[in-house]
């Protein structure tokens, strides 16, 4: 169990790191042509989707860091438990904009941080 937590939080940490960091470094308009995938953007202030840039970052790296440097691993759980709340956001933008084919992948992300925060609060927990 614990092997399956480390490789689906180093998984996630890839993932949210660099999609995270796209929308840190790159402009809204850029992000809104990527497709039709990333059209959320266009509800959104150029700030916020560079908002939702940092918190992916930081839970992406809270995912792997303190656990891996050993210093305060109670983080990694609560950097998933974030990074559920961001995909609750991102499930509810994609059924207001109607878009269900996208809302799987949302869903896909938020069970494996569900998954993630679940073990290392309960069985795989760092403090016990």
């Amino acid at each position: 169990m614990n092997v399956a937590l480390w490789i689906v939080a180093g998984l996630l940490a890839i993932a949210y790191v660099a999609g995270g960091g796209f929308k840190l470094i790159l402009p809204k308009e850029k992000i809104v042509g990527f497709g039709p995938s990333a059209r959320w953007a266009e509800d959104f202030s150029a700030g916020s989707v560079k908002a939702i840039g940092a918190v992916e970052v930081l839970g992406g790296l809270g995912l792997i860091l303190p656990a891996a440097l050993g210093i305060a691993p109670v983080l990694v759980p609560l950097a998933a438990l974030g990074l559920v709340v961001v995909m609750i956001g991102a499930a509810i933008t994609r059924i207001r904009r109607r878009e269900f084919g996208y809302l799987m992948a949302d869903l896909v992300y938020l069970a494996l941080a569900g998954f993630v925060a679940w073990g290392r609060f309960g069985p795989e927990s760092f403090t016990g």
